[in-house]
């Protein structure tokens, strides 16, 4: 993305940064047990009002608004996915997350149907982008022409 003011060109990309340590209370990036739900809800109204779909990669969270995305990480494995929030849950013990049969199986705990996992709260389509993997180079320009030129090639080098 390219941003400037007067003097002062930039090409940026925001990272989010990992604040959950033990010491902190409030973890922004929280980890414990995750089930999963399937056949037996398939086509039904979830919370948020849209039909549940066990094929698609959604999950159910207790606070979080619907729509949140949320990078869901299988700690055995460091297998991941990206859900959207569209439910309600879990209600069961501690259970952190519920996430669709789709992203149970993808996260590779579909047959124990309990996984140990972090969740991440993609807050940005910078934290979706980095999430899926993506990564950027950082310049900063004090010449708006040469800003653009590099912009440009940026945007060719994807052809």
């Amino acid at each position: 993305m390219l941003h400037f003011n007067s003097n002062h060109f930039s090409i940026y990309w925001h990272r989010p940064t990992n604040f959950c340590t033990e010491k902190h209370s409030k973890c922004r990036y929280p980890k414990g047990e995750a089930s999963w739900y399937g056949s037996r809800y398939h086509g039904r109204k979830t919370s948020s009002g849209e039909r549940y779909n066990k094929h698609e990669m959604t999950a159910a969270h207790k606070t979080l608004p619907f729509g949140t995305k949320v990078k869901v990480t299988n700690l055995d494995n460091n297998e991941f996915v990206i859900v959207r929030i569209n439910d309600r849950g879990p209600f069961v013990g501690d259970r952190i997350i519920d996430v669709s049969e789709a992203a149970a199986r993808e996260l590779e705990f579909h047959n124990k149907g309990v996984g140990h996992v972090k969740i991440e709260v993609l807050n940005s389509e910078a934290d979706l982008a980095s999430a899926a993997g993506f990564s950027f180079d950082v310049a900063s320009f004090s010449d708006f022409a040469l800003a653009s030129d590099v912009t440009s090639d940026l945007a060719n080098s994807r052809n």
